[in-house]
């Protein structure tokens, strides 16, 4: 399979040398995005939108966490992707998730990955540290960062993570729209726990591990009775948490941010370990057979 590193180093040097906002956001929508015009249209977002102001990609990435075209920080962020060699690290670590899932008889059902690493806002990502990703489309992976000592020694396993998703849904569906709770949980706990498998639990993501113990149970027993709630809407509450859900118009569940992701892991982790599964078998397996034998909303 091909991996294709998409250059957005020097992508990012070109949109800051252009000085008009019509001239930026002409060339972000027409040449930085336009390898994954395919993926974009996959979620329904079109590449300009009909009317002004309208909805596209320009305000698709932003809501998703990327830098504003026009921050004038944008420099320094952009000296230090440099200085972390992140185009050189994801093509490294894309080599080694494929190549562990070639030995392991699994595969993406694509030609080729490609990958974008972009310039995250870091406010908008203030409870992910400052980074994030998409995997949810065979065949791309992107990850957005504003790097930082926390998120520099973890971009590694963020890419991991969404390239499981690419994995993971080579064998499933995804259906936004009729999605359970107990599905994304699973999703997102094996994509946590194939990025562990490889890189160790040091590495895990602010959206598991900034939820302690006592607030990990509330959590279980929150989630535990709303398992079976459909709809991308109505779990995301329970996925991402009070705030993000206010912020988006859902209602909220009285939950964390993250506290989804966070019981995800352990409800993986669990299965994991009380059946002797690797993270490749349990990859395969379906979101209801993990969860009925995690022991996690069973006690």
């Amino acid at each position: 399979m091909e991996i294709i590193i998409e250059n957005t180093v020097e992508q990012y040097e070109r949109l800051f040398s252009l000085q008009e906002k019509e001239e930026r956001e002409s060339y972000f929508r027409y040449s930085m995005m336009k390898p994954f015009e395919e993926m974009w249209k996959m979620i329904g977002v079109p590449m300009k939108a009909r009317e002004v102001n309208g909805y596209d990609v320009i305000m698709a990435a932003q809501m998703l966490g990327y830098a504003s075209l026009h921050e004038k920080t944008g420099q320094s962020a952009l000296q230090k992707l440099r200085e972390m060699d992140a185009l050189q690290v994801a093509d490294k670590t894309l080599r080694q998730c494929l190549a562990l899932s070639t030995k392991h008889g699994l595969h993406v059902e694509s030609d080729a990955i490609r990958f974008g690493v972009y310039l995250a806002d870091s406010e908008k990502l203030k409870s992910q540290n400052g980074y994030t990703g998409f995997g949810g489309i065979p065949g791309y992976v992107t990850a957005m960062i504003d790097p930082n000592e926390f998120n520099i020694p973890r971009f590694p396993s963020l890419i991991a993570h969404e390239f499981h998703h690419n994995l993971r849904f080579s064998y499933f569906d995804w259906n936004h729209g009729d999605i359970t709770l107990g599905d994304y949980l699973v999703i997102e706990g094996l994509a946590d726990s194939f990025a562990t498998s490889l890189y160790g639990e040091q590495y895990l993501g602010p959206w598991v591990t900034a939820i302690d113990r006592e607030e990990l149970d509330y959590s279980k027993a929150v989630i535990g009775d709303a398992l079976h709630a459909r709809g991308f809407g109505e779990v995301s509450a329970y996925m991402f948490g009070d705030e993000h859900a206010r912020k988006e118009g859902y209602q909220p569940v009285g939950l964390s941010a993250g506290a989804g992701y966070a019981v995800g892991y352990h409800v993986v982790q669990s299965f994991m370990q009380k059946t002797n599964t690797t993270i490749w078998e349990a990859s395969l397996l379906g979101a209801d057979e993990i969860i009925d034998r995690c022991g996690v909303f069973s006690a």
